[in-house]
């Protein structure tokens, strides 16, 4: 089986976490979380970078210190894996949700600009809907698969409407907009460390923040809101978000090798793209002008992806379709959805993940090429 996409695990990341179990620090104290938050924040150049236990944990952790909860809306792509509204439901808000754009699957800004031009006022330097007076306290963008929209134009949209930004760029480690790393963009972003994201920790997340006081409280709020090293006293509902020693140490291995990893990506993009292009009726995700991708997950369309997907898996490439669109989710089919032609439950349709992982050899990427041709020749 050649997998989807899993951990390069070719650093220091026995030396580190030997260190670890050598000397007990295994939990939530241990050097290695300061490292690691230390080694993000100058790859990105963000002012503060919070660890946590995982990008969902970080969106709303993020939520709760903009105080967005009961009544609020916050704006959201309907094509996106279901952890951005879990964490907009985590507070008790409700999503909005608006489509893609079909050629990039990022959030689509024209649409976006229509929707707060004639659907929202403000007042009070704050944005409401004019269909029921609620509040919209938040607009979280999702990088989908490591590409951004244009984030020039959201950033204007958004202050003209007085909108704070959350990214969620939990896939798009690595990314840049105009040389301008994703996650640095909003007031918060986030990023992940799951098993099959471009750096891995197993398990793990870190906020991203430009504003110290925000900052120091993002940290405050992960770690139980504890305000004394030695009582047990605690100033706020705190949350249980640290991550523990031993992924840091994981992770700041990983950092040690993420400039080649993103090159691995890349160069596998560029494999599949100039290999597959004008094979069956395979149509490419488009990357948006200024952005310079991670290429984390390479994805496609094709109107046979049911069957391509079958024919993959059946013969050992591992394939996924894409996430379902939130509005066909049964807990957030009621939500409102703005839309002219539902693009995202046409990507959803026919866009296909294949094998991507950064160890993969030249020879698995022929492979997983040669059985995709072998396809549409049959």
């Amino acid at each position: 089986m050649i997998p989807l996409s899993i951990p390069h695990l070719a650093g220091n990341e026995w030396e580190y976490v030997k260190e670890c179990l050598d000397t007990g620090w295994v939990s939530t104290a241990g050097a290695y979380v300061g490292k690691f938050e230390e080694a993000i924040a100058k790859f990105t150049d963000s002012r503060y970078a919070i660890s946590c236990m995982n990008g969902t944990a970080g969106l709303h952790t993020a939520m709760n210190l903009l105080g967005i909860g009961a009544g609020d809306y916050v704006l959201a792509p309907n094509l996106t894996f279901v952890a951005t509204l879990n964490a907009i439901s985590y507070t008790k808000a409700e999503a909005l949700l608006l489509d893609i754009d079909p050629d990039n699957w990022q959030l689509d800004l024209d649409l976006l600009q229509r929707f707060l031009e004639e659907d929202t006022y403000v007042k009070e330097a704050a944005c409401y809907l004019k269909a029921d007076d609620r509040r919209i306290a938040a607009i979280m963008p999702v990088h989908v698969l490591g590409n951004m929209c244009d984030m020039d134009r959201l950033a204007a949209l958004s202050e003209r409407h007085h909108l704070p930004v959350i990214e969620d760029s939990t896939e798009a480690l690595g990314s840049t907009f105009r040389g301008r790393h994703a996650g640095t963009f909003g007031i918060f972003g986030t990023s992940s460390f799951n098993g099959n994201k471009i750096i891995t920790t197993g398990g793990g997340g870190m906020i991203f923040t430009q504003k110290e006081d925000l900052a120091v409280h993002a940290k405050h709020l992960t770690t139980t809101a504890k305000t004394d090293p030695l009582d047990y006293f605690h100033d706020e509902v705190g949350y249980n978000y640290r991550l523990v020693n031993v992924l840091a140490a994981i992770g700041l291995a990983q950092m040690e090798q993420l400039p080649g990893l993103i090159r691995r990506k890349k160069h596998m993009d560029a494999f599949y793209r100039e290999r597959l292009g004008g094979v069956g009726d395979i149509t490419f995700q488009r990357v948006t002008e200024g952005v310079d991708p991670n290429c984390w997950l390479f994805t496609f369309r094709t109107q046979r992806m049911r069957e391509l997907l079958t024919y993959l898996n059946e013969r050992g490439v591992q394939s996924r379709p894409f996430w379902t669109p939130m509005n066909q989710l049964p807990m957030y089919r009621s939500l409102s959805y703005y839309t002219e032609e539902d693009h995202a439950a046409r990507v959803h349709a026919t866009a296909i993940s294949i094998p991507s992982s950064s160890g993969l050899t030249d020879a698995e990427l022929e492979e997983v090429v040669a059985t995709i041709r072998e396809f549409y020749r049959t």
